[in-house]
């Protein structure tokens, strides 16, 4: 049992039990992908495996999970809703290198108004509130990101491994409840205005995300440029 498995295999237990799921296509050699990397006595094989869902609400549910021993653990696990609801984002980066975890969670806004924030940011607070002693803030982050981010956005360095155990999967769960909540109260937007805006903010968030991912420098050493370029392109970030 690798440090983010159980996160994994909560959220897609709760997903099938609240959600209509069907598979979401994952291309062709992105499902599973595996390497040997390090030498002699720290070789290791780092492999990376992809899971794809949707629902009537949700365009793409979608996770990589990336498992090389001790010092390489990654859960890359966000879903994007459909584009007739305005619906954030949800975003799940956990991380563990050989300098320790880097942990982000957030549901981040389509747009920064404050009806926007009421109805989406303001319900999480609480959440994220609870969990600033345990879990303080991780530090700089560019600031080029922080449109796509929101109030209640979890961004945290924890030194221990047993609170990525704990607290970090608690408010993991806690977060993707909440967002839940959000997509079984979600109406379908029909005025083309604002349709056009939310597909303008997906486009935007996912032209962002796709130019600066942070992985794609460990993909890279992993599985050469031409896959992960397919693989961010064609599978991670795949609205055009």
């Amino acid at each position: 049992m690798t440090l983010y498995q159980p996160f994994l295999d909560y959220a897609i237990a709760l997903l099938q039990e609240r959600l209509d799921l069907s598979p979401y296509p994952i291309p062709s050699g992105f499902e599973y992908k595996e390497n040997l990397t390090g030498k002699g006595k720290r070789q290791e094989t780092v492999t990376t495996t992809s899971y794809g869902f949707q629902s009537p609400k949700l365009r793409q549910i979608r996770a990589a999970h990336v498992q090389g021993g001790n010092t390489l653990q990654v859960l890359n696990f966000v879903i994007f809703p459909r584009l007739n609801y305005d619906l954030p984002f949800f975003g799940g980066d956990l991380v563990t290198l050989p300098g320790g975890h880097l942990i982000a969670l957030d549901m981040q806004p389509l747009f920064h108004n404050a009806e926007y924030q009421k109805k989406y940011s303001d319900p999480v607070l609480p959440i994220f509130q609870s969990y600033q002693e345990v879990l303080p803030w991780g530090g700089d982050f560019p600031d080029e990101a922080k449109q796509f981010f929101s109030p209640a956005f979890l961004w945290t360095r924890p030194q221990e491994t047993e609170l990525v155990e704990t607290k970090v999967f608690n408010v993991f769960k806690e977060y993707l409840q909440a967002y839940l909540k959000f997509v079984e109260q979600a109406e379908p937007v029909t005025d083309e205005e604002k349709l056009a805006e939310i597909r303008e903010a997906h486009l935007r968030y996912i032209g962002y995300r796709a130019e600066k991912d942070p992985a794609r420098g460990m993909f890279t050493r992993l599985y050469g440029s031409e896959w992960t370029e397919e693989y961010i392109h064609g599978f991670l970030f795949d609205l055009k």
